[in-house]
């Protein structure tokens, strides 16, 4: 009998692991939460730790955007 309660508290804290796995990958803003979190973090730390890259990444972030911007407004206009 002890076997059988063994096998089953085993069963349940595998189905606990795998159900919390399914929700998990069903939690989209969950997930997108905790990217977003983890992305400050490292940014925050590369920004204590090189100034200067962050401020390259922040540029080229600028300049996408912006020729992003000019591309589209330039299309429109041309209609």
């Amino acid at each position: 009998m002890t076997e059988l309660r063994a096998e089953a508290a085993r069963a349940r804290v595998e189905l606990a692991s795998t159900l919390d796995a399914l929700e998990y990958k069903a939690n989209v803003p969950k997930r997108l939460h905790h990217a977003r979190q983890e992305l400050t973090e490292r940014l925050r730390k590369l920004g204590d730790d090189n100034p200067a890259a962050l401020l390259g990444i922040a540029a080229v972030a600028a300049a996408v955007a912006g020729t992003v911007v000019w591309l589209g407004a330039r299309r429109v206009l041309q209609r």
